[in-house]
């Protein structure tokens, strides 16, 4: 396994400690960042009421991770240590399972298991902590130098993204993706 789980949370206390209201956290990562946006794995809700599973998609429709995947490979290029970030797994995934006594970072309604990588470390998320089976993507990735998070929670349709403005626009000018601007004290469009 080329990513390590933690053995203490410390690295984590940015995010524990930021004072961010719950909902905004889990969803965007801390308040603070010059820009934020969402990577929407389907597109928003079209109608009121309407279930994810009414979202029309086409077969080869790339899965959550595999997106999480190209968004991180974007932002890479937007830290000065894209070889030491860090990666929270909600516990509550039960497709990855956790080490027993593995330290757990704490936030309001959620826990996760940390761990220490490389941004390319993601290509082998699916390997290295499903046995090759499909995965959810990770809760939170951001690198050492703090320079933008990706978090991804269990309930959106989409993953929020906070950093600079450069690294947005990047992100939404990558084809492939889809990403549109956020303001993280709106609501976003949810599913029901």
């Amino acid at each position: 396994m080329r990513l390590r789980f933690c053995p203490d949370t410390a690295a984590a206390d940015w995010l524990a400690g930021s004072g961010t209201p719950f909902e905004q956290l889990v969803t965007f990562g801390p308040a603070g960042f010059p820009a934020y946006a969402r990577l929407r794995f389907i597109p928003d809700p079209q109608l009121p009421g309407q279930a994810e599973t009414d979202a029309l998609l086409p077969g080869d429709h790339p899965s959550d991770l595999a997106q999480a995947r190209s968004a991180l490979h974007v932002l890479a290029g937007f830290t000065s240590t894209p070889e030491d970030c860090y990666f929270c797994v909600w516990e509550g995934y039960s497709d990855i399972p956790l080490p027993p006594g593995v330290p757990l970072v704490e936030v309001p309604h959620r826990r996760y298991a940390l761990l220490r990588g490389a941004v390319s470390d993601i290509d082998g998320w699916a390997d290295d902590l499903g046995g090759g089976q499909p995965v959810a993507p990770p809760a939170f990735v951001w690198p050492a130098d703090h320079r933008w998070v990706f978090a991804g929670d269990v309930d959106p349709h989409w993953a929020g993204i906070g950093a600079a403005r450069e690294a947005v626009d990047a992100l939404i000018g990558t084809p492939g993706l889809d990403v549109v601007p956020a303001r993280p004290t709106q609501a976003q469009p949810a599913y029901r």
